[in-house]
């Protein structure tokens, strides 16, 4: 007789779970009421939607001051990390969705894609952003990767009446697989190197590896290749090209949310990784996060300029928020391993959760004076007669996103220069600086167009659905909230201290 080993699984704390499963359970109820009801009230898919990322935002309140109770912990076998980083990052997952979610029923209405599966794959989306940001394994980290990615290519192809946006998907689809491939034998080599996918693992071998003098050429390939896949997925320059045709192609509500949960997504893993995983190794990745930062800054700022297209210009606008976000993880690197490091993380998730919520509420601006078609810039001339209250709330977003005081955008640029600055990175803070200097042209032009041009003449009336309304009206109190009295959040994000 062979002696069997009785096989033991991790046990799991449910209630540290509970806002992943609260979001599946709401992707699954979605879909299978949603067949099994041949009509559903008008608004209600929307505000279920909002409804379960709502629970889960409660859940995760709670986990939260658990936290600060217990301090951070890690659940299911060690594979997810449940610390305030991951729950700082979830909240802007989780208020980014809520805000797709309401302006999405006026973009989907009278559409064929108008039915449940839409908000079905934004939760199945949004669970995976969750998945990525506490990830504390290198194996479950690019499952959510593929579980956001895999949501975010049908739901970018999702406008069948429109040829861009099946193109888009396509593009996406492609350039997305090969980035996720570049990710996973990054995953594969990093493994070669030190024989453990487990992050708390990796950098306690990393560190015996390092001390006594090693081969760390493994270690350093499987480093580049993930880099790659993380560049991808963040449009940093030079790995940006995708972008433009799929924010443009795309349909609005979906281009908010790439924008916004895609980039929460893909920096908090990035930031775990490098400065959790890999500290030892800053003087390897901190170069080539300088390099992809000014390139971002420089050229997502220069190409900006030159559109005509306003969802282009928002593209590459985000090519450039992606430049000053790595402007802060370049911060973090210079201190990564130390106490200070996390001054620099505060700010990077700092930047990501304000800019989740300005972002979304720009392209729910976009959606609306569209009505879902041209979006030139010519299109926006003389919105300010048209809806006022629309051009108002356009100019706020594109002020925030410009820097300015009094906006949740000038606290995000100040906190990641800041950083920079007292890492002693001066050439980085200057060049971020210039950047924004030159960005502001780009959102001056959209503000010229919508307030000092005339009404094309065959412009419509632009009417805002209730919804949509409220979307951008909640977006909006909230970046001008937190312009004018910044220490909630950053008295919230204080408490970002330390890594499961």
């Amino acid at each position: 007789m062979v002696a069997q080993d009785t096989f033991i699984g991790p046990s799991v704390d449910w209630f540290a779970l509970s806002p992943h499963l609260v979001l599946v359970g709401g992707a699954l109820f979605l879909m299978v009421v949603g067949a099994l009801t041949p009509a559903w009230p008008r608004n209600l898919m929307s505000l279920m939607t909002v409804g379960f990322t709502m629970a889960a935002a409660v859940l995760s309140v709670f986990i939260w001051n658990d936290i600060g109770a217990e301090g951070p912990s890690a659940i299911v076998g060690g594979v997810l990390a449940v610390d305030r980083l991951s729950l700082f990052l979830a909240f802007a997952v989780l208020a980014a969705t809520a805000l797709v979610a309401l302006m999405s029923d006026a973009e989907l209405r009278g559409t064929d894609n108008d039915g449940p599966e839409i908000y079905s794959l934004l939760l199945v989306a949004a669970t995976g952003a969750l998945v990525m940001v506490g990830a504390n394994e290198l194996i479950v980290m690019f499952l959510g990767l593929e579980t956001v990615s895999l949501a975010l290519y049908v739901l970018a192809a999702s406008d069948r009446r429109r040829s861009a946006s099946q193109e888009s998907g396509m593009k996406y689809f492609i350039l997305g697989g090969l980035a996720s491939a570049f990710f996973l034998y990054g995953i594969a080599l990093l493994y070669g190197g030190t024989r453990t996918t487990s992050l708390t693992d990796m950098v306690t071998r990393l560190q015996s590896q390092v001390n006594i003098g090693g081969n760390d050429a493994l270690v350093l390939a499987g480093l580049a290749l993930m880099l790659i896949g993380f560049a991808f997925k963040v449009s940093a320059v030079p790995f940006h090209v995708w972008s433009p045709d799929v924010y443009q192609g795309a349909p609005s509500n979906i281009t908010a949310f790439m924008a916004s949960v895609g980039k929460v997504a893909a920096f908090g893993a990035m930031l775990r990784v490098l400065t959790s995983a890999l500290p030892f190794y800053r003087d390897d990745w901190r170069p080539i996060i300088w390099v992809l930062a000014v390139l971002s800054l420089v050229i997502g700022s220069l190409l900006a300029v030159v559109q005509t297209d306003v969802k282009r210009m928002l593209a590459f606008s985000s090519v450039s928020h992606a430049g000053f976000i790595l402007v802060g993880l370049e911060a973090a690197g210079l201190s990564a391993g130390e106490s200070a490091m996390f001054s620099s993380v505060q700010s990077v998730a700092v930047y990501l959760g304000l800019y989740s919520v300005l972002v979304v509420g720009s392209f729910a601006v976009i959606s609306v004076a569209s009505h879902g078609g041209d979006t030139t810039l010519d299109s926006f001339n003389g919105l300010s007669s048209r809806r006022p209250t629309l051009a108002l709330a356009l100019t706020v977003f594109l002020l925030a996103q410009a820097g300015v005081p009094f906006t949740s955008g000038f606290v995000a640029k100040w906190g990641v220069i800041q950083s920079a600055v007292d890492a002693g990175s001066y050439w980085l803070a200057v060049i971020a600086m210039l950047a924004a200097v030159i960005a502001a042209f780009l959102y001056l032009r959209i503000m010229v167009s919508m307030w000092l041009r005339p009404a094309n003449d065959n412009a419509e009336a632009v009417n805002v659905p209730g919804l949509s309304g409220i979307s951008i009206a909640g977006a909006a109190g909230f970046t001008l909230a937190i312009g004018i009295y910044p220490q909630w959040v950053l008295s919230v994000a204080e408490g970002i201290l330390a890594f499961a």
